[in-house]
C-alpha cells in the first residue's frame, strides 16, 4: 500500500487531495467527504483544481472551472483523483511516487468576460479562452508563464485554438492552497 505525508500539510484542502488519491490508491474507490471538514468544504459550491507536482515538475492537474459537485470537498476529491489517475498527459500515479509527490489546490472565483488581454494579470488572474465550443484555461501565478501573451498563448494552445483566431476572454482569481 502506498502512503503520503497528508499530515506533512496544515492545510485541510491539500490534506484533502492528497487523502483522496492516496485512497483511490490503497483502496481503488473515489472516498468519501470526511465528516471532520471546516464548513467552508461541507457547505460551500465552487470550482477547483488539483496540481500534482514532482521533483519541481508538473505531474498532474486537473480541475472544473465551475462546480460538478455537491460540495467544494467533494469537488477536491474527484479532482485530486482525477489529477493523480485520469490526467492523459501522464501515467496514472504510483504507490511508491506518494512520499515525492506535492499537491496545491486552486479554488476558482466566479469567471469574468473581458473586453481585451489589457485587463489581465499573468500574476493575479487565471485565463479562459472560448471559440465556440473550444476552450482553454490556465491558472495564474505559474512558474516560467511572465507575460499575458504566454498566459493566452497556452491557453489557446490547449482549447486547440489557432494563434491567430479571435477568442472571448474570461479571467478568474484563485485562492491557493499549498
Amino acid at each position: 500500500t502506498g502512503r503520503a505525508k497528508a499530515e506533512a500539510s496544515p492545510d485541510p484542502y491539500v490534506r484533502l487531495a492528497v487523502e483522496s488519491y492516496t485512497h483511490y490508491l490503497n483502496k481503488g474507490r473515489v472516498m468519501p467527504a470526511p465528516k471532520e471538514l471546516p464548513d467552508e468544504l461541507r457547505e460551500n459550491r465552487a470550482g477547483a483544481f488539483v496540481t500534482l507536482h514532482k521533483g519541481g515538475a508538473l505531474r498532474g492537474c486537473i480541475g472544473t472551472i465551475s462546480p460538478t459537485q455537491a460540495t467544494l470537498a467533494e469537488e477536491i476529491i474527484h479532482n485530486a483523483v482525477s489529477a493523480a489517475f485520469r490526467d492523459p498527459r501522464f501515467e496514472p500515479l504510483r504507490a511508491e511516487e506518494l512520499p515525492h509527490v506535492t499537491c496545491s489546490v486552486d479554488v476558482l472565483d466566479e469567471p469574468e468576460a473581458v473586453g481585451s488581454q489589457d485587463a489581465l494579470d499573468v500574476k493575479e488572474y487565471g485565463v479562459i479562452v472560448s471559440s465556440g465550443a473550444r476552450r482553454g484555461l490556465l491558472l495564474p501565478n505559474l512558474e516560467g508563464i511572465d507575460t499575458v501573451e504566454e498566459q493566452v498563448s497556452i491557453a489557446k494552445k490547449k482549447a486547440g485554438i489557432g494563434p491567430l483566431e479571435p477568442v472571448n476572454l474570461e479571467r478568474f482569481r484563485v485562492v491557493r492552497h499549498t
